[in-house]
């Protein structure tokens, strides 16, 4: 079924169907504009074809589709399987409202930042790991997996208007991430963590070339203290900070 619309701000590309072997699991999507796109459905030739068509429909004013794909020698994909995306439309309001959130890792308070986060509508969530069993499962709707090997290689790639929460399992994977979205820029950064490796990060981070005006824009501790330490709490102190000033994930929580 297709139809027309001439308010449309952006195309969400999503992965409706897989038979076989694919780059990326039902349920990731990928939001593209005119101008610029978030999210993955697994890159390569697949995702420039997704993208190309969804920037078609904008400029003719569709609101949705299904398309099949075969992975084979003539996408230039070697997976062998078959995906099914679904192209829709989202209107300007919505895409616009849409501020990317990055969460850098799916232990418990990642996995409880999203499921938290998931739901406001003012955000796109994107869950980062090196590992598809660390998810939630069931994956909240709305919220995009991105797993690599090396989840700080991502850094350079992420969008520069994003919030970012980095919550991963390794204090060197943190510094890893602080390291490459200082250099990538953002909308705003967070860090889970305690007074002492925050102290011993803004060091590292000072010898690595990053000034001190630089590192103060990522904020650490993060939560509220006054709600606990149990992963969901800390999530609910991150989203209620965001509420009341989007952009803003400053907070207080001693964590190691």
């Amino acid at each position: 079924m297709a139809g027309t619309v001439t308010g449309a701000g952006a195309i969400r590309v999503r992965v409706a169907r897989v038979q076989g072997s694919a780059p990326r699991e039902v349920g990731a999507a990928m939001t593209v504009r005119a101008d610029g796109q978030e999210g993955t459905i697994g890159g390569g030739r697949l995702e420039w074809e997704a993208a190309a068509e969804a920037r078609a429909m904008l400029a003719e004013g569709r609101t949705e589709r299904r398309r099949t794909i075969p992975l084979g020698p003539a996408l230039g994909q070697c997976c062998g399987g078959t995906v099914t995306l679904s192209f829709a439309a989202i209107d300007r309001v919505e895409a616009a409202a849409r501020v990317p959130l990055w969460i850098w890792g799916a232990g418990h308070v990642g996995r409880a930042l999203a499921q938290v986060m998931a739901p406001l509508p003012g955000w796109a969530v994107t869950l980062v790991d090196f590992d598809t069993a660390r998810l939630p499962d069931p994956l909240p709707d709305g919220v995009t997996p991105l797993i690599a090997a090396d989840p700080a290689r991502l850094a350079p790639h992420a969008p520069t208007d994003a919030d970012h929460l980095i919550v991963t399992h390794s204090h060197e994977l943190d510094l890893a991430l602080c390291d490459g979205l200082l250099r990538r820029g953002f909308a705003s950064c967070g860090l889970i963590g305690s007074a002492t490796k925050w102290a011993r990060f803004r060091k590292r981070l000072t010898a690595l070339g990053h000034d001190t005006a630089q590192i103060s824009r990522i904020a650490c501790p993060i939560g509220d203290p006054a709600l606990g330490k149990h992963p969901h709490a800390i999530a609910v102190g991150v989203a209620a900070a965001l509420l009341r000033a989007p952009g803003q994930v400053q907070g207080r929580m001693d964590t190691a």
